[in-house]
């Protein structure tokens, strides 16, 4: 993102080409979200009639790429990918600049690098007919190669319009030289076997994500780099890599949620809510924190992905929270923090993959993870209490107490509204709507009583909300995109195979397992999310804790909530980048606030860990 005191944007040809191609992929995208929304609305209904329609999902999905890959245009033109720029920030102005060109040319370069492998991709699958529509695959796969087209394309322009002609050259050549140098270098890279890792996947990742390059970029030119360096794997299977990260289906609740979110924001149903609680707990310093950690508690798992969870939950909280004093960077941190403390409350998707590679029973990891989550999250409350004791002697983020008549009448005013999150998870837990399509129903709902109870819906702000939604998602979804091409990189390489072993061998028992398995996966999560690193490595490390006399729940719990820790732990945790994204917080922010949560958290795994009755007091016995 531009930093305060860059030059201006250079207005000319190239600025006049950008507004004129800007405009219509902003309308497409905005299109999409809303076709998206109808679509997964009518397979309800349809259900509930008893006529289901087989091509709903179907159609869904293949919608979906092409509102991640224009979403990702759109945030790519509007500047809003997210990048770590601490270090950026710091630099005085002239350097900065160059940094910000640096930036656009190592995106573009890693456009241009995966353009035509993304084109073959799509022409490969042209040979794949869909089950229910009968169409051909190449209809969705196509959203790659446009989409990457595109955001070249958009890059160029704001290199010509922001950089001098010269820097604009040497932004590009740049990376382009150093990739040619690499690829030079290659024979060596190909003898390193898995040191290749360090260099590449650590190394050239962990560089540009400093150097103030958008993280998915980072990832991308990571992943790419030891792909074409060090190993012989066609560079179409990184776009297909990309495209199965971005393609799940569950993924879509992150645009819907978001959107959702908007919603109850525009409609006054945030309003509603923020007065009524504010009114019970804003005398409390810090009160507003405490519900927001309760509130991610609530609606945890309901969407499948967290980064939705947290989507639909900021916008209603923020604004209060500001207003009453707090810091973007401390709300940046406690959104982050619980994302990673309710990774255990069910319904939670990385359970279900737990128990789909393990065998270890579904309704017991969901009983196993409510405990645990709560463990955690008083660890929160605790810190919460503590800042807000020493912040302005106690006195930040508090309102006056309101009587308990006031209390009582914003309570039924903001009935409706706090009815919200009971209405998803039922439809959810009746089977009324499934974990991607409930989101769907939430939109309605909001609709409804914004229009029928709080006569509040502005149209005119239904496109630029739309246009949002999509960039925001897009930005998401590119960095899962190309996370997940990493994770197959790291599968690829050999290196969970040689994990397990080593952890096979550990002195020490159970003890010394479980004391080795919570940074392993704080780790794991940081690279890999909860459930690419569950897949890898659940059915080679689960058995050798049940050898050594660890309960498989107990076991669960631990990982998984070691893996939410690094899924949220900067500056590779990619659930970290998507709580930037969705406060609209600038990363480096969020760091040192975050550093007190992430204690805690530690703290309650380590006491999860040792009191194993936590996680498996209440399974049947």
């Amino acid at each position: 993102m531009r930093q305060p005191g860059d030059a201006a944007p250079r207005t000319g040809l190239a600025a006049r080409v950008d507004a004129l191609l800007g405009r219509p992929v902003e309308y497409a995208a905005a299109a999409l979200v809303l076709l998206e929304v109808l679509v997964l609305l009518a397979g309800i209904v349809a259900r509930s009639l008893g006529h289901p329609l087989v091509w709903s999902d179907e159609l869904a999905t293949m919608l979906f790429l092409w509102l991640a890959m224009l979403g990702a245009v759109v945030a790519l033109r509007r500047d809003e990918h997210m990048r770590m720029s601490a270090l950026v920030a710091r630099a005085r102005q002239v350097w900065r600049a160059r940094l910000q060109a640096l930036s656009l040319g190592a995106s573009l370069a890693l456009l241009l690098f995966v353009a035509w492998p993304a084109w073959q991709f799509a022409h490969n699958q042209q040979i794949i007919t869909t089950p229910a529509m009968g169409l051909s695959d190449l209809w969705r796969a196509a959203a790659m190669p446009v989409g990457i087209v595109l955001m070249a394309l958009f890059a160029l322009l704001r290199l010509l319009r922001e950089c001098t002609p010269r820097r604009a050259v040497g932004a590009l050549a740049l990376p382009l030289l150093a990739g040619l140098a690499l690829w030079w270098a290659r024979p060596g890279f190909e003898s390193l076997g898995q040191l290749d890792l360090l260099i590449f996947l650590v190394g050239i990742g962990a560089g540009c994500v400093l150097a103030g390059i958008p993280i998915a970029f980072s990832f991308g030119l990571a992943a790419f780099s030891y792909l074409a360096l060090s190993t012989q794997t066609p560079l179409q299977i990184l776009v297909g890599r990309m495209d199965e990260g971005m393609s799940h289906l569950i993924l879509l609740a992150v645009p819907l949620f978001v959107f959702l979110g908007l919603l109850i924001e525009m409609t006054g149903m945030a309003r509603a809510m923020v007065d009524f609680l504010a009114g019970l707990l804003g005398h409390v310093g810090g009160g507003l924190s405490y519900v927001l950690v309760g509130a991610m508690y609530l609606v945890s798992g309901i969407s499948g992905s967290k980064a939705a969870d947290m989507a639909a939950i900021a916008p209603a909280l923020f604004p209060e929270m500001q207003r009453l004093g707090t810091p973007k960077g401390e709300l940046l941190a406690l959104l982050a923090a619980t994302g990673a403390q309710t990774e255990t409350v069910p319904p939670s998707l990385v359970l279900i993959t737990i128990g789909s590679v393990t065998g270890v029973s579904i309704s017991a990891l969901f009983t196993g993870g409510l405990l645990p989550a709560l463990v955690t999250g008083l660890g929160l409350c605790v810190v919460i209490g503590w800042r807000n004791r020493r912040r302005a002697g106690g006195g930040a983020a508090r309102r006056e107490r309101v009587s308990r008549a006031e209390v009582l009448r914003l309570g039924l005013v903001a009935a409706p509204a706090l009815a919200l999150p009971f209405v998803i998870r039922a439809a959810v837990v009746d089977g009324i709507a499934t974990a991607t399509e409930v989101s769907t129903l939430g939109i309605v709902y909001a609709t409804a009583i914004g229009l029928l109870v709080y006569r509040r819906f502005d149209w005119r702000r239904l496109v630029p909300m739309l246009v949002e939604t999509a960039s925001l998602s897009g930005a998401i979804l590119f960095i899962i995109g190309t996370a997940t091409a990493i994770a197959w990189g790291l599968t690829q390489s050999g290196f969970s195979g040689s994990l397990a072993q080593a952890m096979a061998s550990l002195p020490g028992g159970g003890p010394v397992f479980l004391a080795v398995s919570i940074p392993l996966f704080v780790l794991l999560g940081s690279v890999l999310e909860g459930i690419p690193a569950m897949v890898l490595f659940g059915p080679l490390l689960f058995p050798i804790a049940q050898q050594l006399g660890i309960n498989e729940i107990h076991y669960a719990m631990v990982v998984v909530l070691s893996m939410g820790l690094g899924l949220f732990m900067p500056p590779l945790g990619v659930g970290y980048y998507a709580a930037c994204a969705i406060g609209r917080v600038a990363p480096e922010e969020g760091v040192r606030p975050l550093l007190g949560y992430l204690a805690a958290l530690l703290a309650g795994i380590v006491v999860v860990a040792a009191v194993p009755w936590l996680s498996t007091g209440f399974l049947a016995r």
